[in-house]
């Protein structure tokens, strides 16, 4: 796949089933649509139950499910991670997923977006701020811009984001990974 025409993954950062984080990917898409760019979602609910087991260390390469996963973020070069605050950080499982890939070639010059989610008035400010260490470590290119989504429950109904701020911020991030 020719990377400048590959999709841009957008990772939804749970396995919290019908989480919030889905939610907010099924929005972003609907942007990057509208913006003509092709885009696929990953949806950390869809990784193995037991790719910590079956998928990492001596088992690399051993899981079909996890390395079909893992090809797909082989086939392109820009994310955008939708990530929520777990007690003051992101998930646990976003970071498995991580170490489960290779390295130091998985992230190595590709490029991503950051959006935070919370319920608090943070808008996952931290939990963004650790993500992005990570990704400076493995040599991923972040966006300046990180949004912060606080109070996102207040400021979602019926599939669409209430808040013309947020809606505005999202859609002006979504141009910059676009042309990143």
């Amino acid at each position: 796949m020719n990377l400048s025409t590959a999709p841009i993954v957008i990772i939804a950062g749970t396995n919290r089933p019908g989480s919030m984080s889905r939610k907010i990917a099924d929005y972003y898409q609907g942007i990057l649509h509208q913006l003509n760019a092709p885009s696929i979602i990953l949806d950390l609910v869809d990784l193995p139950h037991d790719f910590t087991v079956s998928a990492m260390y001596e088992n690399s390469g051993k899981n079909e499910a996890f390395n079909a996963l893992k090809s797909l973020l082989e086939q392109t070069d820009k994310f955008v991670f939708i990530v929520p605050e777990y007690n003051g950080s992101y998930p646990g499982v976003l970071k498995a997923f991580i170490d489960g890939l290779p390295y130091p070639n998985s992230f190595t010059n590709k490029k991503a977006a950051l959006v935070g989610i919370s319920s608090n008035m943070q808008g996952a400010a931290i939990a963004l701020s650790h993500l992005n260490d990570v990704f400076s470590y493995l040599g991923m290119n972040t966006l300046a811009m990180r949004i912060k989504l606080s109070q996102i429950r207040s400021h979602y109904s019926e599939h669409t984001i209430t808040n013309p701020l947020y809606r505005e911020l999202l859609e002006i991030q979504a141009g910059q990974i676009i042309h990143f």
